[in-house]
């Protein structure tokens, strides 16, 4: 990893002077990236008001997942001789900035603890969304961005596809908070979970299932899992249900890699 990589979250002042001018570094690069997406996104806002779009334009803009606290630890296309932030240079944040960065959530990228799945959703439409700098607090997914396309175009989701579409429309929730219950389900590397309202039921590789109040417990501080049975049980049936049901879509094909290929037994 090089003398001056951290590959746990630990205190700056804990860090040697070699670890800290690296860790800088990166924090550069990083910041560096997010002026360069800033000013390319103005290019894109400057053309449409050229155009005389933007007001009917709506632009959606958001993260796919938290902070990564991946570090560069094997080659695969990274040159460790390379400039860092150079096109050789496959460098990350690492765990010590992605904690900081994800606070006050839970775990990183590839975990679907909230540190790993909750990102903001940036949406602009001037002609159709008539309240202005305004924070709804519904939850969305990545798979709802489809159908609020299709929404916003009057197409239906209907017979003419060949699978149902997940997710659903979010165009109500620019106008106001709605209240979703159809539920969002998550597996990754062997971590899983689903939320459903404000409850969500998650568990890291190989770990039991944890239960959380997102309404009253946003930081997934407090698990109600053994105070709440009931809850965890229904809830897990319907993560082994949706399983079931993406399998049926999308035909299941085991992995050579063992991590990698996943039974339900061994879900349990």
């Amino acid at each position: 990893m090089g003398d001056g990589e951290v590959n746990r979250p630990v205190s700056w002042e804990s860090l040697t002077e070699e670890q800290k001018k690296f860790q800088q570094v990166k924090m550069t690069i990083h910041a560096a990236m997010i002026e360069r997406v800033d000013k390319e996104i103005g290019r894109i806002v400057g053309q449409l008001k050229a155009m005389g779009e933007l007001e009917n334009t709506l632009i959606l803009f958001l993260s796919d997942n938290g902070a990564s606290a991946e570090i560069m630890v094997r080659d695969d296309g990274h040159d460790p001789n390379a400039v860092p932030g150079s096109a050789a240079s496959h460098l990350c944040l690492g765990p010590g900035w992605s904690t900081a960065s994800n606070t006050p959530f839970r775990k990183h990228k590839t975990w679907v603890h909230e540190g790993g799945s909750c990102t903001p959703l940036i949406a602009h439409w001037p002609k159709g969304i008539a309240e202005k700098v305004v924070l709804r607090h519904s939850y969305g997914h990545i798979i709802d961005v489809v159908p609020t396309i299709l929404d916003m175009a009057g197409i239906s989701d209907d017979s003419s596809f060949q699978v149902d579409f997940p997710g659903q429309s979010l165009t109500a929730a620019f106008a106001k908070d709605v209240d979703r219950q159809e539920p969002i389900w998550y597996y990754h590397e062997g971590n899983r979970a689903i939320r459903q309202g404000n409850w969500k039921l998650v568990a890291a590789n190989n770990q039991p299932w944890e239960l959380y109040n997102l309404a009253e417990d946003r930081t997934e501080s407090n698990d109600l899992a053994t105070s709440n049975p009931e809850k965890l049980h229904e809830m897990d049936n319907e993560w082994t249900r949706l399983l079931h049901e993406i399998r049926e879509v999308a035909p299941y094909k085991t992995d050579m890699n063992e991590k990698a290929s996943v039974t339900t037994e061994n879900l349990e």
